[in-house]
């Protein structure tokens, strides 16, 4: 019945020494024996067992006697009380509260707490005694272990208070909602942390696995992010700011699409600054996910830990707690479940801390105002799209396939690093030419799984190689025009006429006079079936190209700009507000293209700076042009007797050439004759249009 080292030892079932007393005061002082042991037996054997009553147990040689058993129970318990003073806690237990001591400041009284809870989770025996005080109150379970640890009420309950250290680090706290055992009163940090705490020799930070985890460094620089370059001129010194002060509740909130590379920026700047990064954690040990209330309490633990250090916190993913309610059914999200415990840790937390989300969807306003910073991480432009594919893969694809990659809008970094990834692992099994085709397949299987369009087998921006601006018939001097905007850097266009008269060529050909990326959009672009989408996506369109630098040109912009006189529905007028509002405040130089001038609104008409009619092609025109087009197909000049038919041609375009350009290429045209013919047909079709409306 002796203590031997650190346990103690009966019938083969092993205790600590100060589990072995706590459990008699549970027990006895307690009088959890009255479950424990009546007069038909002892109720557990494994306890008596453990605590030195297990020749009770089943006895062969004598009846079983109530008295007898709680009167040894009792001697045990007198015995254990005297020998209270070298009953030690377990060493690893012992080692690993005091490092958390170290990092967070508990007191004595704190650290007993921990180690009982500690225990109380991981010892089978210890918890199934506990059982036995039935179902108790938060006040009940403060003078529980008072009696169990032989500490003061009154430290019990300053402890284990809401504004505690215990309960402030989520190291231990109370369940105040409802009455429950002992154990399921008593809520650690995570399922995983009582086990790691008993059993792993190591480190704080590692103790913390599955709550929070030390982030490496990342393979991007503050440099990669060029195109936040404003927002990063005043998130970088106020950060450093704020660890120099010692700021307390700065908090930004990041939101891109899946793969701008959010938790790589969070990287470089804890990098630049000289910072430790350290992350919440969004599963636990197992892999499985965390739910947000934990992830909170995950939150508000690495807050405590790391307020001493020069240190920085990530929070990814915060949709699990921002927008994990389901709103439509009145289910609320966990933060608007704990709205003013999150407001009051966006106003304290001594920690500078990055929230990341996909989106601002499911934010609650009041919950925006409280960051100190809101900003969005788009996908890089495409100058940046170009050195990424470079690092990347400059070595798997070509220069040309590097700038029609870059092209696809939606091409975020972290899907070209994967794919890269995966096509470097096999890469000698595929050899050069199907390495490049595997990487653009992988790239087009993930955009389409994102719902974006598929990689551009062909550059759309290119223009024809005997494009010349002199072979529009427009209303202004387009020369002139482009060399205005070359010097003001800003202007607002709309261009209208039949189609194919170059109206969208021209703003190709404008954007490399002006050496600037161009954004062509179209309606089916922008158009959503969701309300309000349309609007944001319209909005995005000029915050994009007002980042870049590019020249947005919108063709079929009739679709966002018809007159609000003849609305029906309210987001019609909600459109064409939307589409006023961004072309007053845009900055650079914007291009309206549309075949029905007559149906745009009239605010709209005199918000553009210059409205430029494209025509038809002169005579002289077509003419000129049908000679350079020969030219190009290495044909003979054409002959006079063609110029005949080519000046009754009146509803000629350059897009007619264009077309019959594309013909050439599986329906070879070897004369001017079989051109000019080929531009019959295609004027035809447009005259055969012409007449036949009206008749259906």
């Amino acid at each position: 019945m002796a203590i031997r080292g650190i346990l103690r030892v009966e019938d083969g079932i092993k205790m600590d020494p100060i589990v072995h007393l706590w459990t008699l005061r549970i027990l006895v002082v307690l009088g959890a024996h009255r479950e424990f042991v009546n007069s038909f037996g002892i109720q557990n054997d494994s306890v008596a067992k453990a605590i030195g009553l297990g020749h009770w147990v089943e006895p062969s040689t004598r009846q079983f006697d109530l008295k007898a058993v709680q009167a040894e129970l009792r001697k045990i318990h007198r015995q254990a009380e005297k020998q209270s003073s070298i009953a030690p806690m377990s060493a690893c237990l012992h080692r690993n509260v005091g490092r958390l001591s170290d990092l967070v400041g508990l007191s004595p009284t704190d650290r007993r707490i921990l180690e009982f809870a500690v225990s109380l989770q991981n010892d089978r025996l210890l918890d199934e005694t506990a059982e036995g005080l039935g179902l108790l109150s938060s006040t009940k379970v403060c003078h529980a272990l008072a009696v169990i640890l032989d500490l003061p009420d009154a430290e019990i309950r300053t402890a284990l208070s809401p504004q505690s250290i215990l309960a402030c680090s989520g190291l231990v706290s109370v369940d105040r909602k409802d009455i429950n055992s002992l154990r399921g009163k008593l809520d650690l940090l995570s399922d995983e942390f009582a086990d790691l705490m008993a059993s792993s020799d190591a480190d704080p930070i590692s103790l913390l696995r599955g709550t929070v985890s030390v982030v490496g460094p990342g393979h991007l620089n503050l440099t990669d992010y060029s195109h936040i370059q404003p927002s990063l001129e005043i998130l970088h010194p106020y950060l450093r700011h704020a660890a120099t002060t010692s700021r307390r509740g700065v908090n930004i909130f990041l939101h891109g699409a899946p793969g701008t590379g959010k938790s790589q920026l969070a990287r470089a700047l804890a990098n630049d600054l000289g910072f430790e990064l350290f992350e919440v954690a969004s599963e636990d040990a197992d892999g499985d996910p965390v739910d947000g209330k934990r992830r909170l309490r995950a939150f508000r633990a690495a807050q405590s830990f790391f307020a001493q250090r020069q240190a920085m916190i990530v929070f990814d993913e915060v949709e699990d707690v921002f927008d994990d309610g389901a709103s439509m059914f009145g289910v609320k999200s966990t933060a608007q479940l704990r709205k003013a415990w999150i407001n009051r840790t966006l106003e304290e937390n001594p920690v500078p801390t990055l929230w990341l989300a996909n989106s601002l969807r499911g934010l609650d306003p009041a919950f925006i105002r409280r960051f100190d910073m809101v900003f969005e991480l788009p996908v890089p432009p495409k100058k940046q799209r170009e050195l990424i594919l470079q690092e990347n893969c400059g070595d798997l694809i070509d220069a040309a396939s590097i700038s029609r990659i870059a092209e696809t809008e939606f091409l975020a970094p972290a899907v070209v690093a994967k794919a890269s990834s995966v096509i470097r692992s096999i890469r000698g099994e595929l050899g050069q030419s199907g390495a490049a085709a595997a990487f653009e397949r992988l790239i087009c299987n993930t955009l389409e799984a994102q719902g974006h369009k598929t990689l551009l087998q062909h550059d759309p921006n290119r223009l024809p190689e005997v494009y010349d601006p002199i072979f529009i018939h427009a209303d202004a001097d387009l020369a002139s025009v482009s060399a205005g905007l070359l010097s003001a850097r800003s202007g607002r266009l709309c261009l209208y006429g039949p189609p194919g008269t170059g109206k969208t060529a021209y703003g190709r050909w404008l954007a490399q006079q002006l050496d600037c990326p161009l954004h062509v959009k179209r309606a089916s672009d922008l158009m959503s079936m969701w309300v309000g989408e349309n609007e944001k996506n319209i909005a995005n369109a000029f915050r994009q190209a007002e980042v870049e630098g590019a020249l947005l040109l919108i063709d079929e912009v009739d679709g966002f700009l018809q007159d609000r006189r003849g609305a029906i529905r309210g987001w019609e007028v909600n459109l064409v507000n939307e589409m006023l509002s961004q072309m007053e405040s845009f900055s650079g130089v914007f291009i309206a293209s549309t075949n029905l001038m007559a149906g745009l609104d009239q605010a709209a008409l005199r918000r553009f700076d210059l409205k430029v009619k494209f025509d038809f092609l002169r005579t002289d025109q077509a003419w000129e042009l049908l000679c350079r087009h020969c030219a190009e197909l290495n044909a003979a000049a054409p002959p006079a007797d063609v110029r005949t038919r080519m000046a009754s041609l009146h509803r000629l375009t350059p897009g007619d050439f264009a077309a019959v350009a594309r013909q050439h290429r599986f329906h070879p045209i070897t004369s001017a004759a079989m051109l000019v013919s080929a531009l019959e047909a295609e004027c035809s079709v447009k005259e055969g249009l012409k007449r036949s409306i009206g008749f259906f």
